[in-house]
């Protein structure tokens, strides 16, 4: 494992898929870097999560990629065309990348346990801290942060990272104290669980769902796609009991919690298929409450503490972008924190080239999520097909397509200049 070559240290709030892969960037390019991890241990929260080509490459660039396809079953990144779905009868509104198709559609399906699993022996425990829950972040007069944490222990370091969720402690350090006041409740539950595929086939499901799918309806739809060799799917079945549009007040916690499999039954009893068939099948699903982090920050950076991931644009699920976003924002910090000229003096220059080009990107991509998920659940009450298929078309695209390696290396040439 790289030792410590660069003479600042930083501390990152947070060991999720994002807080973990940051730490594995950071320690590589030669940091000091200590993981601050609330739980008792990595991912006790499970769920599938989708990696598009835009994730690929930035967990490439942080050197994890091989090892995340090992815990998939994969041997390499497939096809992650969607078919989307009326609800109601099975009938086909629309395929995703008809038109584009090719290298740019490819994805990954990954349970987030994992993902945590294949990366921790990538590294040293001893950057690790479990049971530390951060409560506050203050600065010192010499420029160095002060962590506290609800047992009482505390830590100074030069840079603190926030990788902490969209119920971020460390965002309130970048945009004050009324940070909570941006979370908006969607009015959307998302209703969590894993199936195995022979037993939806037993159960009469015709379609294929070895593929990534959406079921559409009025006020409610179902995400599905398979993870570990295409023998579970993964299952995300979304009510709105609310049938709001605009942002709601956040809900008090718990904002996760298992439910009786019958609300997902009863929500789901109007629609008729393969669709229904599978939310019959979710048995006691976790229920999330889904939030997102509205209007967005205007910057991720204030003074040496930086947000990436939900931390810094927590959106909605619908373009299953968020985790994407945030390799992304790991990729792109990693690389300008870790650049062989960054150093203590001239940090800032770093962090304030992250902040710039990655603020309009992760905003573009949270409001496009927002409009995302209307356009799902509008369907059977304010479209017909063909004009679902108009709003449904480009919409994947600039997620998955970016460029972000000629990014980040263009800000690499700025960051040379601006330290010369």
């Amino acid at each position: 494992m790289t030792s410590a070559s660069k003479d600042f240290s930083v501390a990152i709030i947070g060991g999720g898929m994002c807080g973990l892969a940051c730490a594995i960037g950071l320690v590589n390019a030669g940091l000091d870097v200590q993981v601050f991890e609330a739980a008792s241990t990595f991912g006790q929260v499970g769920a599938g999560v989708a990696i598009g080509l835009n994730a690929i490459r930035a967990l490439e660039g942080l050197g994890v990629m091989k090892a995340v396809l090992t815990r998939t079953h994969q041997p390499k990144p497939t096809q992650f065309l969607f078919n989307f779905l009326a609800g109601t009868n099975d009938e086909q509104i629309f395929h995703y990348f008809e038109s584009s198709g090719g290298k740019n559609s490819e994805g990954v399906g990954v349970y987030r346990p994992a993902f945590l699993e294949a990366l921790m022996p990538l590294l040293d425990p001893k950057h690790v801290q479990f049971n530390k829950r951060c409560t506050s972040v203050g600065r010192l007069s010499s420029g160095r942060y002060f962590l506290r944490f609800d047992d009482g222990t505390s830590h100074e370091t030069d840079l603190v990272i926030g990788a902490d969720g969209i119920r971020s402690v460390i965002r309130k350090a970048v945009v004050g104290e009324n940070s909570g006041e941006r979370l908006g409740f969607s009015g959307m539950y998302a209703y969590r669980g894993l199936i195995p595929i022979d037993i939806l086939r037993a159960a009469g499901v015709k379609t294929d769902i070895e593929q990534p799918l959406g079921w559409l309806g009025a006020g409610k739809h179902i995400i599905t796609y398979p993870i570990r060799d295409n023998k579970i799917l993964n299952v995300v079945a979304f009510l709105n009991p609310h049938n709001n549009i605009e942002l709601l007040p956040e809900r008090p916690l718990p904002w996760t919690e298992v439910r009786d499999s019958q609300e997902v039954v009863d929500g789901y009893s109007d629609w008729e298929g393969d669709g229904k068939i599978i939310a019959s099948h979710l048995e006691n699903p976790s229920r999330w409450s889904i939030h997102t982090l509205y209007p967005p920050l205007e910057s991720f950076v204030k003074d040496r503490v930086v947000l990436v991931g939900d931390a810094a644009h927590g959106m909605l699920p619908h373009l299953g972008a968020g985790v994407g976003q945030g390799f992304e924002d790991v990729y792109a910090l990693c690389r300008l924190v870790g650049h062989p000229r960054t150093n203590k003096r001239n940090l800032d220059v770093a962090l304030a080239i992250y902040d710039e080009i990655r603020v309009p990107r992760a905003n573009m991509v949270l409001e496009r999520s927002i409009k995302m998920g209307r356009i799902y659940d509008g369907y059977g009450s304010l479209y017909d097909k063909q004009e679902m298929r108009s709003e449904l078309t480009g919409m994947y695209e600039p997620v998955w397509s970016h460029n972000l390696m000629a990014e980040v290396d263009v800000a690499l040439q700025r960051l040379d200049k601006e330290v010369n």
